[in-house]
C-alpha cells in the first residue's frame, strides 16, 4: 500500500483528485488511478491531476528547455486511468492549487502563469473572481453523425481540436437536452480512432444578450462518463454554434453547464484566433488515502 496526502478540488462540479509529486518520483498505475477517481471505492473525481514539475517529467522535456518559464506540468488523467491532453476546467483547479499548496506565488491577483501540458503551454490569469485559461489556437476538423439514447435517430456534429478532440451536437430544443441518457456512450460513426469528447448543445432564449451568445450544454466525456462540466467542452460547444450560425454570431459567449456556468471569448492575435475559458476553481477538502498496489 501507498500513503499519499491529497487534495480534491472542482470547477463547476467538474471534480479532480489533486497530488504532488515535483520530482515525478512516484508515479501511479492506471488502475491506481482508477482506483482513486472511483466513487464508490476510491476518493471519486472526473479526473486526477499530480503537480510535477516540468523538467522532471518524460512527457516535457522538450517543453521545460523551451519554456522555462513553465515551471509545473499538470500530470493530468481521466478518471479510467487513461491520459487526457488537456482539460479547461482542470488547469483552472489546477493552478488554484499550485497556489493555495504555496507552490507559486502570484504577485498580484491579475498576474499570468505559464502552465505547461500535454496539449503545450497554456497561460492561466489569476483573477479576483477566478481564473481565466487562453486555449490558444483550435481546428475545426470536419463532422460525424452521433446516436445517443433519449434523441431520436441521429445528429450531425461539428469537429473541434483543443489539442484534445471534441464533437459537437447541435440540439433542436430545451427538452431534447434534457431527455438524454448519457449513462450510455454515444456512438460516433465514423468512430474515432482515439475516442472523443461529445457535447450536445441547445440554445438559451434569446441566444444573444448584450452581445454575448448564450447556451446549454451536456457532455460525455472520454474515459470518464456524463460530467456536471468540461471546460473544453464548453470551448468546442461556443465555437461550434458560432460556426452553424455563421458571421453574425457574437465572439462571447456564456455556456451553462450542469455544474454551473462558464465564460467562452474568442480573440484574434498574430498567429491566428486564439479562445479563452473562464470560470471559478474551488478546493473543497483534503485528507491521506493508503492506496493498493495495483
Amino acid at each position: 500500500m501507498t500513503q499519499l496526502d491529497f487534495k480534491k478540488g472542482h470547477g463547476t462540479g467538474n471534480d479532480f483528485v489533486l497530488l504532488t509529486d515535483p520530482e515525478n518520483s512516484n508515479p501511479l498505475t492506471a488502475k491506481q488511478i482508477a482506483w482513486l477517481c472511483n466513487r464508490h471505492t476510491g476518493i471519486g473525481a472526473d479526473g486526477l491531476i499530480r503537480a510535477v514539475r516540468t523538467k522532471h517529467h518524460p512527457d516535457t522535456a522538450e517543453i521545460a528547455a523551451e519554456y522555462p518559464e513553465a515551471e509545473w506540468f499538470m500530470d493530468y488523467y481521466n478518471a479510467d486511468g487513461s491520459i487526457a491532453e488537456m482539460c479547461g476546467n482542470g488547469v483552472r483547479v489546477y493552478v488554484h492549487y499550485l497556489i493555495t499548496e504555496g507552490l507559486i506565488t502570484p504577485q498580484d491577483r491579475r498576474e499570468t502563469l505559464a502552465i505547461a501540458t500535454r496539449a503545450g503551454v497554456k497561460d492561466v490569469l489569476v483573477g479576483a473572481a477566478g481564473y481565466s485559461v487562453d486555449l490558444g489556437r483550435w481546428k475545426l476538423a470536419g463532422g460525424r453523425s452521433v446516436v445517443a439514447q433519449g434523441i431520436d435517430g441521429s445528429a450531425e456534429t461539428v469537429e473541434i481540436d483543443l489539442g484534445n478532440p471534441h464533437s459537437v451536437a447541435k440540439l433542436d430544443n430545451p427538452q431534447q437536452l434534457e431527455t438524454l441518457n448519457l449513462n450510455e456512450t454515444p456512438k460516433l460513426t465514423p468512430e474515432p480512432a482515439t475516442g472523443s469528447n461529445i457535447e450536445f448543445v441547445v440554445a438559451e432564449d434569446p441566444l444573444i444578450n448584450d452581445g454575448v451568445g448564450q447556451i446549454r450544454m451536456r457532455v460525455h466525456e472520454r474515459g470518464v462518463g456524463e460530467t456536471l462540466s468540461c471546460g473544453t467542452g464548453a470551448v468546442a460547444a461556443a465555437l461550434a454554434y458560432r460556426h452553424i450560425g455563421g458571421a453574425e454570431m457574437p465572439h462571447n459567449w456564456r455556456v451553462t453547464v450542469p455544474g454551473g456556468t462558464l465564460g467562452v471569448r474568442m480573440f484574434p492575435t498574430e498567429e491566428g484566433e486564439h479562445v479563452s475559458l473562464s470560470g471559478p476553481a474551488t478546493i473543497v477538502y483534503s485528507g491521506t488515502v493508503e492506496v493498493p498496489a495495483v
